[in-house]
């Protein structure tokens, strides 16, 4: 178990690696740089010299990517395409933001999903499963931007109840976000737990219709017993792989939901810095969400194996 583990956690840190070379690769072949973007129209002579010897940018590929590199693995992003504002500093708030929201999405949507999926696929083919498929599939097709604008009209204008959009500036304590960034968790709730809904049924489904289910009913194995201490354990460990892209999806930034709501999170953060060209801050953000998803499909890769004995088998038989 333990080589295993190292040998994951060496894929994982091969794995990032290999996106910061392409991360850097690309922003280096896109025309201009953090120079021309600022400089504008005096982007030429020793004023543009200037400003690239004091970013650093005068230098070859090479030593920039190594030094952007070991920053990186220090959390330090050099500064922003102004010359002035850390970039480190900026991310964390905007990431503190994006935890908030995330949070606020896990605590509620999981269990609900769990329960949904449970009562969906113990009830197949009935009303209840009928009833809780047909909301998911509604809740999956329907764009966020237009689940985000009839939440705020519903909730906003008509009812008054909730804000429309987050006021609240990127710095402030995260007890002042409430109660604006309730509208955006009820988006990412509805988004979430239509997919994790639907991947518990399948397995609830499958589990319930195994044949140690079927023998455990055939010697009289009470009904509710079968559910929780046998079926249950073992349909939601496919879920959680699911869980895992969507914490990921979450903590990467969810751009749609925080444009529309102006929350100030990751997803916002990256779309004022493409809209600015700034190619440092995008840089750094793409590193970030890209370690995120490397990071969380390692732990869920991890607890699948450390919950589920044949899986581990196998992996060690696959080497």
């Amino acid at each position: 178990m333990i080589d295993l583990l190292v040998r994951r956690l060496a894929l994982g840190v091969v794995t990032v690696w290999l996106v910061s070379v392409i991360i850097f690769a690309g922003m280096e072949v896109l025309p201009g740089d953090a120079c021309t973007v600022v400089l504008e129209r005096d982007a030429q002579g020793e004023v543009l010299e200037n400003c690239r010897k004091n970013l650093g940018l005068d230098r070859s590929a090479v030593e920039r990517y190594l030094s952007w590199a070991a920053g990186a693995v220090r959390g330090e992003f050099g500064v922003a395409a102004d010359g002035q504002t850390k970039i480190s500093t900026e991310v964390a708030l905007r990431v503190k933001n994006s935890i908030l929201l995330a949070f606020g999405a896990l605590v509620v949507g999981v269990p609900l999903a769990i329960f949904l999926g449970v009562v969906a696929g113990l009830a197949r083919d009935r009303f209840p499963d009928i009833f809780v498929s047909t909301a998911a599939i509604f809740a999956m097709t329907i764009p966020e931007f237009v689940s985000a604008t009839i939440l705020v009209l519903i909730l906003s204008i008509w009812l008054g109840w909730l804000p429309a959009v987050v006021l609240t500036p990127a710095d402030a304590p995260m007890l002042d976000f409430w109660p604006e960034f309730i509208p955006a968790v009820i988006v990412l709730i509805m988004v979430m737990v239509a997919h994790i809904m639907r991947m518990v049924r399948s397995s609830v489904i499958e589990v319930m219709a195994s044949e140690y289910v079927q023998m455990a009913t055939l010697k009289g194995v009470p009904y509710w017993r079968i559910v929780f201490k046998h079926a249950l354990p073992s349909a939601l460990l496919p879920a959680i792989n699911v869980v895992a892209l969507t914490v990921a999806w979450l903590l990467g930034g969810v751009v749609v939901v925080e444009v529309v709501f102006n929350y100030p999170g990751i997803g916002r953060m990256m779309i004022d810095a493409i809209s600015d060209r700034d190619l440092p801050i995008i840089q750094a953000l793409v590193m970030l969400i890209a370690a995120t998803y490397v990071l969380v499909n390692l732990v869920a890769d991890l607890m699948s194996m450390l919950f589920n004995p044949r899986l581990r088998t196998l992996k060690m038989r696959a080497k």
